[in-house]
């Protein structure tokens, strides 16, 4: 614990900070809204620590860096995402997240970058009441140690659905990728996810979330299949200066996990926005 002290002290600095400051008041619903829809015509980079526990190997630390970027061609927004996990850090084996397909076993902690995912939507720039996206995924074996990624390349698609009545947002977003290269020592990537979220929205730019992140390994047998958290969290609006900041944190147990996963996680995610 001793060795964890100082990041666990940072990340509480950074949640307590984060309630302290004044929301952001003109816009302040439209923002919220776009920040909650992730093929929204709005430039963001979200910053999102992710802390897993209890695995039977010990531990592991993701600081994930997405960067979203939109371009509008006509009548069309076409949404840029990467995900790209910055810093991994883990604790031998692990798997059943959705930055770690399959692993490779380890005695050792191994920290350094894990693989690249990138993905395109295309959405309409005017959608009705049904917000949707749709286009290709393909993650990229820039893990610098095995165990911190799966050592394929794999590709697929991705879409997703939402809704954003006046009291939030709700939808569901899913991305498949099977393996096409890499290395042929490694297992395969045949990979399923599922991201069902809600926000329930409050006053002075404080909303409530869940947004568990399902994963299914195809090549496992039944048993260890499925990774199903469930959990959720809360989070703000609020701005430094003039920079627009959206914040959230949560915590998630896994009801369904397969030997080698982790029992639960915490999420802290610090997110900004460009308004247009």
């Amino acid at each position: 614990m001793g060795k964890r002290l100082p990041a666990v002290l940072c990340f509480v600095f950074l949640v307590t900070l984060c309630l302290c400051l004044p929301v952001q008041a003109d816009g302040g619903d439209d923002l919220r809204s776009k920040a909650q829809n992730p093929v929204s015509s709005m430039y963001s980079l979200p910053l999102k620590f992710t802390a897993d526990f209890n695995a039977p190997n010990g531990s592991a630390f993701i600081m994930n860096v997405n960067p979203v970027i939109p371009v509008t061609v006509g009548d069309w927004n076409f949404i840029s995402r990467a995900l790209i996990p910055l810093v991994v850090s883990v604790d031998g084996y692990i798997e059943g997240t959705p930055e770690i397909p399959s692993g490779s076993p380890s005695n050792d902690r191994n920290t350094g970058i894990g693989d690249i995912n990138y993905s395109l939507y295309i959405s309409p720039a005017k959608p009705a009441k049904m917000i949707w996206g749709l286009g290709p995924s393909i993650t990229m074996p820039t893990a610098s140690n095995d165990s911190l990624g799966s050592g394929k390349w794999s590709a697929g698609g991705a879409g997703v659905v939402l809704f954003q009545p006046k009291w939030g947002t709700y939808g569901g977003l899913v991305r498949q990728l099977w393996d096409f290269a890499g290395d042929s020592d490694r297992g395969g990537v045949n990979q399923t996810l599922i991201e069902p979220f809600i926000n329930y929205n409050l006053k002075d730019g404080w909303y409530l979330i869940s947004d568990s992140i399902i994963t299914a390994n195809w090549y496992a047998d039944s048993s260890n299949r499925w990774t199903v958290p469930l959990g959720g969290g809360a989070g703000k609006l609020f701005t430094i200066g003039k920079q627009v900041i959206n914040s959230r944190l949560e915590a998630y147990y896994n009801v369904v996990q397969p030997d080698g996963a982790p029992e639960w996680s915490t999420t802290f995610t610090f997110q900004f926005l460009f308004p247009k």
